[in-house]
């Protein structure tokens, strides 16, 4: 009875006091203070805080859910924090981004959260390596934050690094200040990220990193982009051939390329000049073979070459022969031995002329241009000397082909049995010596004697055709009436 009443004494004194004690909160803080302490102890760093802070203008979210009351309301007069970041956060920036720090910042992480999305907007979008970046490495001015408008070329940032570079050293090479020529802010690597260098594409021999290589001196604009500039040393000491005695050209690139390598030489454009086929394409890396020490003036022509050839050959001898020297005549790229020559175009060697066919000279002793190509004009001798019959005499014409032919000269095969009249068969055969028997003019073959050849006698002809119409006592009329030599022909 004793314990309740001292219990009762205590609430009591607890309630009066609370009526009577000034609210340490502030007067609009109107919560039992129950909701916040107990008996057990009335210290505010060991409440039990039950307080429901998200009816309030300012809800408990994230990371203020672990904060102690003191860290926000230290005087505990609730009624004087606001409910703005700034209220309880120091701007760090400076004033230059204004003071909604929710725009970067969150109650979930005060880290930066979306400022990338933000920036995207800008004068200067985060790309490649720039969105790994902190803030503070790019927005830093005297150990503070700031958001102070900045440059947005790479050099207002990368000063210190084009000043501190050696490798190559962009100030003594008067680089260029737009980084973006030679490096690339989509890679997450500043160096090696790839300049640009097509005016002059390194290939192959050329894709060294060590720009000194090429270019000797500071300035880099002036490198020339000419093969000769570099190569120089290279072209003054190759002896294969000697360059500088045969006077090649300073053009490398006319002979040489970087793909698929500089040795060995391959002349490109050959062909302009003399078009490599047949035999002459399986030389195109010994071009001593042609070029004797001389580039410029090499002749174009086979003789020109092939001079030596010409002089020495004795199947035939082209020098005694006077054969053209316009070798492609007879002889072909693709197969120098045996010449070709179409000699079908000029005169078929047919027959008898096979067997000459290697002896030009047989034919063409006074050249090939001139050289006639009918029977006569080789055959003279022959015609003159002949006497049976005596192609003079008998004045022969110069057509040759009419009794001979090239498969057996003699004897003449001229069908006089089938073509004229039977002179080697029937009664006749035999009858007559030489061609004037019967063609009593000489040279004129068209006029021909029966009745001179014959014991005919114009009387008893006449009688014997006394029943003939039409009859008269001539040759052409024998002929006519007996075109095969026999009596009984009509």
């Amino acid at each position: 009875m004793r314990r309740l009443s001292l219990i009762i004494v205590v609430l009591l004194g607890i309630f009066i006091g609370y009526q009577f004690v000034d609210n340490p909160h502030g007067k609009d803080f109107e919560v039992s203070c129950n909701v916040c302490h107990s008996p057990e102890s009335w210290k505010l760093d060991k409440a039990i805080y039950s307080y429901d802070h998200n009816a309030t203008d300012m809800p408990l979210v994230g990371e203020h859910t672990q904060v102690n009351c003191r860290q926000c309301h230290p005087t505990l007069i609730f009624s004087e924090a606001g409910n703005q970041c700034s209220d309880c956060h120091t701007d760090i920036h400076q004033n230059t981004v204004g003071n909604d720090c929710a725009r970067c910042h969150t109650p979930y992480s005060w880290l930066v959260s979306n400022i990338t999305e933000i920036h995207q907007m800008s004068r200067f979008p985060l790309l490649g390596a720039h969105a790994m970046a902190d803030c503070i490495e790019c927005h830093t001015s005297n150990n503070f934050v700031t958001f102070e408008p900045l440059g947005v070329e790479c050099f207002d940032c990368h000063q210190s690094k084009y000043l501190a570079t050696t490798s190559p050293n962009h100030v003594l090479a008067n680089f260029s200040q737009d980084c973006s020529e030679c490096h690339n802010i989509y890679s997450y690597e500043w160096s090696g990220s790839g300049f640009n260098h097509n005016y002059f594409p390194l290939t192959l021999g050329h894709q060294i990193n060590d720009c000194s290589e090429c270019h000797k001196t500071a300035d880099f604009a002036s490198t020339s982009s000419e093969c000769f500039s570099c190569h120089e040393q290279n072209y003054n000491s190759t002896t294969k051939p000697n360059h500088s005695q045969v006077n090649i050209d300073h053009d490398c690139g006319f002979c040489h390329t970087t793909t698929p390598g500089w040795s060995p030489a391959l002349f490109p454009n050959h062909n302009d000049y003399y078009v490599l086929n047949g035999a002459h394409a399986a030389m195109v890396s010994d071009c001593f073979a042609c070029h004797n020490q001389e580039f410029t003036n090499t002749p174009t022509t086979c003789i020109g070459c092939h001079q030596s050839d010409f002089n020495q050959t004795d199947d035939p001898n082209h020098v005694a022969n006077n054969f053209s020297t316009e070798c492609t005549v007879c002889h072909s790229e693709n197969s120098w031995e045996p010449a070709t020559v179409n000699h079908d175009e000029f005169y078929p060697l047919t027959g008898a002329h096979q067997v000459i066919a290697n002896n030009c000279i047989a034919c063409h002793e006074n050249g090939y241009t001139n050289t006639p190509n009918t029977c006569f004009a080789c055959h003279e001798t022959n015609y003159n000397q002949a006497n049976d019959p005596n192609h003079v005499q008998a004045q022969f014409g110069h057509d040759c082909e009419a009794c001979h032919s090239t498969s057996a000269w003699e004897p003449a095969t001229f069908d006089h049995d089938g073509q004229y009249f039977p002179i080697y068969s029937g009664k006749h055969k035999g009858e007559w010596n030489t061609c004037t028997d019967c063609h009593t003019v000489p040279g004129d073959y068209a006029v021909f004697s029966c009745i001179d050849c014959h014991e005919h006698n114009q009387a008893e002809m006449n009688s014997e055709h006394n029943e003939v119409n039409n009859y008269v006592y001539t040759s052409q009329a024998c002929f006519e009436c007996h075109p095969d030599g026999t009596e009984d022909d009509k």
